[in-house]
C-alpha cells in the first residue's frame, strides 16, 4: 500500500519561507508523477506544482510561479517544495499526491494516492 507523509508545515510571517517534504513508501516512487496541492478553507483543492517521474519536467500554478520550486529525490523517495516570499493567500493545507499517469497532470482526479496534509499558515 502506497503511503505519503508530508512534513514541514507551520506558521510563518509574510515574506518568509518554508520547505515541505513528502516521504513516499510502499510503491515505486521513481515511476510516479508527483504533485503538490493545497486547499484553503471554503475553497476547492488546487494544484500548486507537479513534476514528472524523472524530475525533468515541472509545472506550476500561476499564483506561485517564481516563488515555489518543486523537486524530488528518487533515491530518497521524497518530494519537496521550497516556498519563498510567502503571503497570507498561501495559507492552506498542503497535500502531496502521486499519479500513475505517464505524463504530468494537474487535475485532482488524475492522482491516485494522497497524503494527510500539512498546515501552512502565513501571518500578515
Amino acid at each position: 500500500q502506497v503511503q505519503l507523509v508530508e512534513s514541514g508545515g507551520g506558521l510563518v510571517q509574510t515574506g518568509g519561507s518554508l520547505r515541505l517534504s513528502c516521504a513516499v513508501s510502499g510503491g515505486t516512487f521513481s515511476r510516479y508523477v508527483m504533485g503538490w496541492f493545497r486547499q484553503a478553507p471554503g475553497k476547492e483543492r488546487e494544484v500548486v506544482a507537479a513534476i514528472s517521474s524523472s524530475g525533468l519536467y515541472k509545472t506550476y500554478a500561476d499564483s506561485v510561479k517564481g516563488r515555489f520550486t518543486i523537486s524530488r529525490d528518487n533515491a530518497k523517495n521524497t518530494l519537496y517544495v521550497q516556498m519563498n516570499n510567502l503571503n497570507p493567500e498561501d495559507t492552506a493545507v498542503y497535500y502531496c499526491a502521486a499519479s500513475t499517469q505517464a505524463v504530468v497532470r494537474t487535475r485532482y482526479a488524475d492522482y491516485n494516492y494522497w497524503g494527510q496534509g500539512t498546515q501552512v499558515t502565513v501571518s500578515s
